[in-house]
């Protein structure tokens, strides 16, 4: 499990590992019963208190998502349902809005960014990722 912090988007570093925790869960990337890192060695990893990480931990079990054993380790949740349409859309939004931002500061218009879009999205799903 592979985490990248940003110290200058304004998100709180426990939100930002419970998004994107979430996210690798609704890639497929995290499967239900897979173990996440322990909290001591993904704060070392982060570079980041480890009750930061408890708290990002313990959002993410309360809202079902994963499960601690005690003793034993914190595993993705059994449970864990597939994202609805909503929540994949709110997922990209928040992906979304920084580009759209970018691109305002860039002067690039939205057809453009469109364009971009669709010219990206047909480089991935051809299998050919430049």
């Amino acid at each position: 499990m592979r985490l990248k912090i940003s110290n200058v988007d304004g998100i709180p570093i426990y939100q930002q590992i419970v998004n994107q925790v979430r996210h690798l869960i609704a890639a497929g990337r995290l499967l239900p019963g897979d173990e996440l890192l322990p909290i001591r060695l993904l704060a070392e990893q982060l570079t980041v208190n480890p009750n930061t990480v408890a708290r990002a931990y313990l959002e993410l079990e309360r809202a079902g998502i994963v499960t601690k054993r005690h003793g034993a380790g914190t595993y993705v949740s059994e449970k864990t349902l597939a994202l609805n349409r909503r929540e994949k859309l709110k997922e990209l939004q928040q992906r979304v809005d920084p580009l759209l931002v970018e691109a305002a500061h860039l002067n690039v218009v939205l057809e453009d960014v469109l364009d971009l879009v669709r010219e990206r999205y047909g480089v991935i799903h051809s299998g050919i990722i430049k």
